[in-house]
């Protein structure tokens, strides 16, 4: 099994982290891949991809149910992914920790459980001008259902929070903040704490979208205090279709179950059924077995990385290539928030966003065009879309020329 890479004097073996993510080493288009679209999702080391092989060819076998070798041995690694999670956003239970299939499933189990049995007419909902549809369209469902109403924090040209506006649509009837971490269009990152401690102060319960946050920033729930916390792995370096959520115990043991079936129950007669506790009172069916426990390793790999190191590396690519970008002609940023993770996103006058896409595509760059699923953010900022190029652990300097010098040989032809 392939070891995670070591850091050294606080700096990357750049090569060496390179070395650990199979999927680079190719051609796209006859040029060297340049994958600047990890907020869509992050590339897999191979110790995550070797956890996936190691449960379908050694213990293969469904969890929680059976007493044979196979199915302990199952069981133990997908409970060591929870300890995995809990550890790595400092919760205080492991049984705080909902395994779910993405951060969208999480944002709506918990507008389908604690929403619906605690939202009535006339209560409000407050998220950001931001979000993601995942964490608008569930509450819009959410208000129309019960005759709530939803309420919308602006935010400033730099896309940042305007955080005396949001104090403003605070009130008795708030009975939830649904907002965004860092966002995945602009790359902002809110200041969450002071909201959580605002809106508690009002008595509203708070849930972060984590989506962005998880693979470039230090999360502590408990420092947070915010209620429920939402991210997906597939972001962090670990598979697709798994998500997690974190919710206070005393929260959680209040909530409806989200789906029935397997798993979810203690007891089925055809008179009543009664409950699992949680976590598994919400994790109902046969999970993502292979994926959760291919998780564990995606968490170590990171934190044999270090968040900070992570980070720091990422914020020197970031002040690169937002210096070098600048200098192309007829280019705007969409997005200046002095607090920012390695997000860049951009129009050119003149030029489509998805003749940029498609342009840098046939240079081996793979960027992100489009509207980011956060269409009413391009409302405010009164554009169809832009471009997106964000990175990552394993991108370098030369990568970002490579874009650069793209971008001036499109503005060259096009314009």
């Amino acid at each position: 099994m392939s070891t995670p890479v070591n850091i050294v004097e606080n700096a990357f073996d750049i090569e060496k982290v390179r070395s650990e993510f199979p999927v680079l080493d190719q051609q796209v288009n006859g040029k060297p891949l340049v994958y600047f679209d990890n907020a869509a999702t992050t590339q897999k080391p191979k110790v995550v991809i070797e956890a996936l092989n190691d449960y379908y060819e050694g213990y293969n076998a469904n969890i929680h149910r059976g007493i044979h070798t196979l199915a302990e041995k199952a069981t133990a690694a997908f409970e060591a992914s929870r300890k995995a999670v809990r550890n790595f956003i400092n919760a205080p239970e492991n049984e705080e920790i909902i395994f779910t299939y993405g951060t969208t499933d999480s944002i709506n189990l918990v507008a389908s459980t604690y929403g619906r049995a605690n939202i009535s007419a006339g209560d409000e909902i407050i998220i950001s001008a931001m979000e993601h549809h995942s964490n608008i369209v569930p509450w819009q469902m959410l208000c129309e259902e019960k005759g709530a109403i939803l309420k919308i924090m602006p935010i400033n040209a730099a896309g940042e929070i305007i955080f005396s506006e949001f104090e403003k649509l605070l009130s008795d009837k708030t009975k939830i903040v649904s907002v965004v971490h860092v966002s995945n269009t602009l790359g902002t990152i809110n200041p969450i704490k002071k909201v959580i401690t605002k809106a508690h102060e009002f008595g509203a319960v708070v849930l972060l979208d984590g989506a962005q946050a998880s693979a470039h920033i230090e999360i502590d729930v408990q420092d947070l205090d915010c209620d429920f916390y939402a991210f997906s792995m597939h972001k962090l370096y670990g598979p697709t279709g798994v998500g997690i959520l974190y919710g206070k115990r005393t929260i959680l043991e209040k909530m409806p179950p989200y789906r029935g079936g397997g798993e979810m129950i203690k007891s089925v007669t055809f008179e009543k059924t009664t409950y699992n506790d949680i976590p598994y009172k919400f994790e109902a069916g046969t999970p993502n077995i292979a994926d959760v426990v291919a998780t564990k390793a995606a968490i170590d790999y990171v934190t044999a990385l270090g968040l900070e190191n992570i980070a720091a590396h990422e914020a020197d690519l970031l002040q690169y290539a937002t210096e070098k970008i600048k200098t192309v002609q007829d280019l705007k940023i969409i997005g200046t928030a002095a607090n920012k993770v390695g997000v860049i996103s951009f129009v050119i006058e003149g030029i489509h966003f998805f003749d940029i896409g498609m342009m840098l595509d046939a240079r081996g760059v793979a960027v992100r065009t489009g509207h980011h699923c956060t269409e009413p953010l391009m409302q405010v900022f009164d554009i169809e879309g832009t471009a997106r190029a964000s990175f990552s652990v394993y991108n370098t300097k030369a990568e970002v020329d490579i874009f650069i010098e793209g971008l001036e040989k499109i503005v060259k032809v096009l314009k």
